[in-house]
């Protein structure tokens, strides 16, 4: 028996596993996300927590399904989109992070955050608040999806 096929069924079974894990967590860091939102209390270690768990367990998932792929075991294409598009999400969302802080400074038309330290400290944590908000509110949204993409891995596969 080659050796392929000798530890295609545990990773299968790990793929399977990881995968539930990972639509789990993304699952809870969205609805965590969403509740920290809603309530306007940006800044929360968790959330961050749970997010950055749920991107690495999309990425290890992706890892064991390449692996699955290379031993011969062929997922139907339907999955393997399903499975990469998460990936694409949690990349993209990142990138919208990363401008949040910039989108609120122009649509309150600052130049820059040198001018938002020339505020009084009460107009200062609003700018940092609704930034923090922003990227919460970017990342939640991205968890959410990335748990229908999976779901969807899941019932294709």
């Amino acid at each position: 028996m080659p050796l392929s096929q000798g530890f295609a069924p545990v990773v299968k079974e790990l793929h399977i596993v990881i995968g539930s894990i990972a639509i789990g967590v993304n699952a809870v860091a969205g609805l965590y996300g969403a509740w920290r939102w809603w309530r306007v209390k940006p800044r929360t270690v968790w959330f961050w927590r749970l997010v950055r768990a749920g991107q690495a367990f999309v990425v290890i998932e992706a890892v064991f399904g390449g692996v699955l792929d290379l031993t011969d075991h062929k997922a139907p294409w339907l999955h393997v989109l399903y499975g990469l598009l998460p990936l694409l999400v949690a990349f993209l969302a990142e990138q919208l992070r990363i401008a949040s802080a910039q989108m609120v400074l122009d649509t309150r038309g600052f130049e820059s955050s040198a001018a938002v330290g020339e505020l009084p400290p009460d107009e200062q944590r609003s700018v940092v608040t609704a930034t923090l908000r922003r990227e919460v509110g970017v990342m939640t949204l991205s968890a959410l999806v990335v748990v229908g993409l999976l779901a969807r891995a899941a019932a294709t596969g």
